[in-house]
């Protein structure tokens, strides 16, 4: 009896707990709405918000949350995609995926060599010009990449695709979602010693966007430290040998293009701004203070070296540290880049979902090295 009334309480509180978290996202949502000026976002907050309080409503015992996340899951990101492709309204960024794409498929080259015009820049590594060249929206292919990839790794749960961070650019971009997603699964198949997979996860998602990159040293690490070197350089080998046969062919072609709008444009070197401009600390720096730029970058820099210096004193021996360690790294660079925006803190959320889900798993996965080869 003592047991089922503390299962009654449990279950009770949870749900109150549930009941708070989307009763906040709706507040979220339509506060959102009201100060974006995007017409994407403010259609996304006001559906999103009624989605959420009716998941509010529901969040009561355990079959009801049940129902409560379904309901949050399609008023946050179902029907505000269909609404939002079928209106042809999107962030920018579906823009310039699509775009991409084209240029590639008449080109042969996802960039203009001299882009001039914010519209003529594609910050993006070349394989993201892969999702312009598939049919349709982008935001299908890059939503599907990205729950797909979470499946795959095990983290695919509707509280997380509801969530506000996860479900906004869902609906109007989707950019960043499929990068965050092979890194989880990247991270996940380093823990279960499949370092030929982890490799070609990694390397896939390195070839999307640079903000992938930070986590291969971290999934090196952490698969020396519980395979051993030999695997760990498997690893190493394949995610290099796919990043680069995805992104040097482009390199090659167009070096002067490349640089333009992959590195100089993202790190605020070119005469055209880049619209990623949250009051982030780096970009108040550049903003601001007269050689701000040049501070930002020296902060990341210096950021990026505390990372790495912590990874050799104290190595991640586990998917949890591993991906606790890349969630803090990439939510600073976050803060201190010179071009940054509150949507890339998606990152650091969806890497902590990985760290908090691991945690949870006990030592099947995560917490029980295997013995590195003699």
């Amino acid at each position: 009896m003592r047991q089922i009334l503390r299962e009654q309480v449990t279950t009770y509180a949870d749900g109150h707990v549930e009941r708070w978290v989307w009763a906040g996202s709706a507040v979220v949502a339509v506060s959102f709405a009201a100060v974006s000026g995007i017409v994407a976002h403010r259609a996304w907050g006001m559906v999103a918000g009624a989605g959420y309080a009716a998941a509010a409503y529901l969040a009561s015992g355990d079959r009801t949350r049940r129902a409560a996340r379904v309901v949050a899951l399609l008023g946050a990101v179902v029907v505000p995609l269909v609404g939002l492709v079928s209106a042809g309204l999107g962030q920018s960024e579906v823009a310039v995926v699509e775009r991409s794409g084209h240029l590639l498929l008449t080109t042969g080259s996802p960039y203009v060599t001299a882009p001039k015009a914010v519209a003529d820049f594609n910050p993006y590594l070349p394989g993201t010009a892969l999702f312009g060249v598939l049919p349709g929206d982008a935001r299908w292919w890059l939503g599907g990449a990205f729950v797909a990839a979470l499946a795959t790794a095990g983290l695919c749960r509707a509280r997380l695709l509801a969530c506000p961070l996860v479900a906004l650019p869902l609906a109007v971009s989707g950019v960043d979602l499929p990068v965050v997603a092979l890194m989880c699964l990247g991270l996940t198949l380093a823990g279960q010693g499949r370092a030929g997979r982890a490799g070609l996860a990694l390397g896939a998602a390195a070839a999307l966007k640079w903000t992938a990159w930070p986590a291969l040293p971290v999934v090196l690490v952490l698969t020396a430290v519980r395979r051993g070197g030999r695997p760990a350089l498997r690893c190493a080998a394949v995610s290099l040998s796919t990043v680069t046969a995805v992104v040097l062919p482009f390199v090659l072609i167009d070096p002067s293009g490349f640089c333009r709008n992959v590195v100089a444009f993202p790190f605020g070197f070119t005469a055209v701004s880049s619209p990623a401009a949250s009051p982030l600390p780096g970009h108040l720096l550049a903003t601001h203070v007269p050689g701000g730029t040049v501070i930002a970058l020296a902060l990341l820099s210096v950021g990026a070296l505390l990372i790495a210096l912590s990874l050799a004193v104290r190595p991640p021996a586990t998917v949890r540290a591993a991906a606790g360690r890349l969630a803090f790294g990439l939510g600073l660079a976050t803060a201190l880049m010179p071009a940054s925006r509150f949507g890339y803190l998606v990152f650091p959320l969806v890497l902590g979902a990985l760290a908090h889900r691991a945690a949870g798993r006990g030592a099947t996965v995560t917490t029980s090295p295997a013995k590195a080869p003699a």
